[in-house]
């Protein structure tokens, strides 16, 4: 009958406490309004890539079509040690969540104790006893989570560990996108390096002409000192570029995670024109940059902590039960008639703290409002690099069409002046001048198309990279995380 009666009251707190349980304290998350342009002002004029309403996916760096790229990018994923840490912040966060809904089931603890004990005479017994004693305890205590407390715990760390997800791919997409600028701005440079052996070439036959004259006494030693002068100066400019570009070698060779000395990238200009980008509509950025998404995120477990918070305001109730078997003697330890058990329920609620609950919720309600302002700042930017970056390519597009026209012109002075010297009617300095603007506007137009390929690769980071806020969910689906619950 006894045992009945503790059944019936486990039925009738555990129903209770489920009944209760639906009770979660805080706000319900909503995601705030953030201003979303309709199309971007710097698009006007813009070459839309075909089809208009593809978006990037996965491998962009393909668009480039450049194998040696896309062998490197491969091995970056892989083998990049940032990339390796984010990774396990992510576990980090995961093992944190799992850590929060351990709150949602009872503790349950066991133990066996074996103990002989001898009584003194002065005890209160006419003479002293020894006596064994065994016990096996099983325990139980539960903290239902009647205000929602846990639920919103495990809400807010269920978001922050989306949030590590985002992290991941932000770190993912700047190493992929600082590769692919590192790879380009070598090939750029071994395109200028090419440019001044050319150069150098060119000089190396003026300085022989310019030699033969002095030796048969038609030009001055003046004008041979000035072609070698013109001479080393770009033989100079070329050691140089060898400096910049092992640089950058060694520095792909980090980001792929190799050491520097058993890496090389083979020397081979680039000469591919920027591909067209498909760009979307700046709506579609709130779910393609995973930084924004990290924010939302972000905001999420600001809004749940809240909740958290509240629920300290209301009482805690624990159910507590035991179970077990006492005896003196071993042989019959575990029998049914040695055994024990206690049902119990305790309610406690704090009446006095000097403010401290009420500090702790302005103060989880201050971090979320934080949290909004960081989430609509991350927008604000993200816009500004689609903004910027499209407008550099369409300037930097239009510059070089002038300045290809400008190399094209300096080229033909050159050829003109040089006539013009060999037939005596000007002085080598003319020469020297017109072979160093050609130079610089070769220089400035190979220059252009770097920063046209730095422009593409950023455009390309800033519109999330072919990144979807889809696949974080889809993510944490897989890790079975999606829904809070006990």
């Amino acid at each position: 009958m006894i045992m009945t009666r503790g059944r019936w009251l486990v039925v009738v707190l555990a129903a209770i406490c489920l009944f209760v349980a639906a009770c979660t304290v805080g706000p319900n998350y909503e995601r705030p309004t953030v201003l979303a342009p309709v199309a971007y002002k710097e698009l006007s004029g813009w070459k839309i890539a075909q089809p208009q309403d593809d978006l990037l996916r996965g491998a962009w760096w393909e668009l480039f079509q450049e194998p040696q790229l896309n062998a490197l990018e491969e091995q970056v994923t892989l083998s990049n040690q940032n990339l390796a840490a984010a990774g396990a912040q992510v576990r980090q966060a995961q093992a944190v969540v799992q850590a929060a809904r351990a709150s949602y089931f009872p503790t349950l603890s066991v133990g066996a104790n074996a103990t002989r004990a001898r009584t003194s005479a002065n005890a209160g017994t006419e003479h002293s006893t020894t006596a064994n004693l065994y016990t096996l305890p099983v325990d139980a205590s539960w903290e239902p989570d009647l205000w929602g407390r846990v639920r919103r715990n495990v809400e807010s760390q269920q978001a922050s560990a989306q949030a590590s997800a985002a992290d991941l791919e932000s770190v993912r997409l700047s190493v992929q996108a600082t590769l692919a600028q590192s790879y380009f701005t070598v090939r750029v440079l071994d395109a200028e390096r090419r440019l001044l052996d050319d150069t150098s070439a060119a000089y190396q036959r003026s300085l022989t002409i310019v030699r033969n004259q002095y030796a048969v006494g038609v030009t001055s030693r003046a004008d041979v000192a000035q072609a070698e002068t013109q001479l080393k100066s770009v033989q100079a400019q070329a050691v140089d570029v060898g400096v910049q570009r092992a640089q950058l070698e060694h520095a792909v060779a980090t980001l792929i995670g190799q050491p520097a000395s058993d890496f090389s990238i083979p020397v081979a200009p680039l000469t591919i024109a920027p591909p067209p980008i498909p760009v979307g509509v700046p709506s579609e950025l709130l779910e393609r940059r995973p930084d924004i998404a990290g924010a939302e995120r972000r905001m999420a477990a600001a809004n749940a902590q809240i909740g958290v918070a509240v629920a300290a305001f209301y009482p805690n109730l624990t159910l507590s039960a035991a179970l077990g078997f006492v005896s003196g003697a071993f042989g019959n330890w575990a029998s049914l008639s040695n055994s024990v058990w206690a049902l119990g329920a305790s309610i406690s609620e704090t009446v006095f703290e000097g403010g401290l609950r009420k500090a702790v919720t302005e103060e989880t309600r201050a971090a979320y409002d934080a949290t909004v302002a960081s989430y609509r700042q991350t927008v604000l930017t993200a816009f500004q690099d689609v903004e910027d970056n499209l407008a550099a390519l369409r300037i930097l597009e239009d510059e070089a069409r002038v300045q290809d026209e400008a190399v094209t012109a300096a080229r033909q002075a050159l050829v003109v002046v040089t006539n013009q010297y060999r037939a005596g009617t000007v002085n080598y300095l003319a020469v020297v001048v017109t072979q160093a603007l050609a130079l610089t506007n070769e220089r400035t137009a190979v220059d252009i198309y770097g920063r046209r390929m730095a422009a593409t690769v950023l455009l390309i980071k800033a519109l999330g990279g072919g990144w979807s806020a889809s696949t974080l969910h889809e993510a944490s689906e897989r890790r079975g995380d999606a829904n809070p619950g006990p």
